[in-house]
């Protein structure tokens, strides 16, 4: 543990505040203290750090990084890029991401960091080389590195462990993929708090559309309706639109076009309230084809919009 790093960050968010040392210290321990915590000369008791970090307004665990993680500004830019890449199916720049830190020591040296180079590497194998066995094994061998038991999952352990599963469905090895992320949903109930509010949403999401695949509609529309739920209850779009329309999938597929069709427009909506052109047009065109099947009635007004 790097503790004069640990002091250095807790003197740079002192004074983005603007809090003397004595400011700081009120309540908690004597301003020497904080002076000899800010110089590095000595690590302050957990408890300690934590009353610290919530009178900076951040999260305790920051310190703890920036302890272990040198450069951890660097890091967690690196996670955010792929993160992106990720979510955007940039997987060429994604993986060209993990080339360029693939010999960094911040990343060899670091076993979360390693882990999530594995884990990305494991996910380019499959939706580039569509070579299943050796992504499996990549995001296996991250997992190893931090697993200690089957008791408790990390939060990036249960998105490793979610990533088989869609590597499963998309293989059409649903036995297989229901297992997998049936293992990640045990694991996130058992999280006292979840940071990424997505990661949530996306194994709802993943899991629902395993569901349809299988033929089990009414439990995928109840995996939808919860990660809907959820996602309002979090205050966020993430997948909300993909939610609705795979929620209206199943509907259509029960042939309840009425509620698919709601469920349908709300999916327009969203995706053009996101500025994303990828669905829209096709959505239309299945509802278009309803109307001239007299499925559903002409009265689709949001349907026609910026066409």
């Amino acid at each position: 543990m790097d503790f004069s790093a640990v002091g250095k960050k807790i003197k740079e968010l002192r004074k983005q505040i603007k809090l003397s040392q004595g400011e700081l210290a009120e309540g908690i321990c004597t301003q020497a203290q904080i002076s000899k915590i800010e110089k590095g000369d000595v690590y302050p008791y957990a408890s300690t750090l934590y009353l610290i970090s919530q009178r900076l307004g951040v999260d305790v665990n920051y310190f703890f990084d920036i302890g272990m993680t040198p450069r951890l500004d660097y890091v967690e830019e690196v996670i955010y890029q792929l993160k992106l890449a990720r979510r955007n199916m940039n997987y060429t720049e994604m993986y060209q991401l993990v080339r360029t830190e693939e010999n960094n020591p911040l990343f060899t040296q670091h076993t979360k960091n390693h882990q999530l180079l594995l884990w990305h590497k494991g996910i380019y194998q499959y939706e580039v080389k569509g070579d299943v066995g050796k992504a499996v094994s990549l995001i296996e061998e991250g997992l190893a590195l931090t697993q200690i038991n089957d008791k408790m999952y990390s939060e990036r352990e249960i998105e490793m462990t979610s990533s088989m599963g869609v590597i499963y469905l998309a293989d059409r090895q649903y036995e297989k993929s229901y297992a997998t992320f049936q293992d990640a949903l045990l694991h996130i109930k058992s999280l006292p708090h979840v940071s990424d509010k997505t990661v949530k949403t996306r194994l709802y999401y993943n899991f629902a559309r395993l569901l349809t695949r299988m033929n089990q509609y009414d439990e995928s529309i109840a995996y939808c309706q919860r990660a809907i739920k959820w996602c309002l209850e979090q205050d966020q779009l993430y997948l909300l639109a993909e939610l609705h329309y795979q929620l209206g999938y199943n509907l259509e597929l029960q042939e309840n076009y009425t509620e698919a069709c709601t469920n349908m427009k709300n999916s327009i909506f969203l995706f053009e309230l996101q500025k994303d052109d990828r669905f829209p047009a096709f959505i239309r065109k299945k509802l278009d084809s309803w109307i001239e099947e007299k499925k559903i009635e002409d009265d689709l007004t949001i349907v026609h919009l910026n066409r």
